[in-house]
């Protein structure tokens, strides 16, 4: 766990806490249906958090569940997060992906823009 302050206009970086991978039990959303950073770590006791975003939240499920599944290969509980942004196959599961997502939604916003501003004779 990492505390986080300014002063002045330094940011500064503590290391508060350390915990091992292999005694994580679950991660807590908390509410999957809402956009919030909070989400609970369940390891001997249970820790309350709060990511920088909403999206940091989900990187961070992601990334644990990634190392899970990759050194430790355990009964991992991720409850309470939508499992469409927690997927490595999802199209928001990458920023590289997300970028060509807007841009394609850009793409026809502009062409139904000009269409509309196009005079029909």
């Amino acid at each position: 766990m990492v505390k986080h302050w300014r002063v002045d206009r330094e940011e500064k970086y503590e290391i508060v806490e350390k915990w091992f991978l292999k005694d994580l039990e679950m991660i807590d959303g908390k509410e999957a249906d809402t956009d919030n950073p909070y989400f609970d770590m369940h390891f001997h006791k249970v820790y309350n958090m709060e990511a920088y975003s909403c999206a940091s939240k989900y990187t961070f499920a992601r990334t644990l569940n990634k190392l899970n599944a990759t050194y430790l290969k355990k009964d991992f509980k991720i409850v309470n997060f939508d499992d469409t942004y927690l997927n490595d196959d999802s199209i928001w599961s990458s920023s590289n992906r997300d970028f060509l997502v807007v841009m394609r939604v850009c793409f026809y916003a502009f062409n139904l823009l000009c269409l509309s501003l196009c005079r029909l004779s």
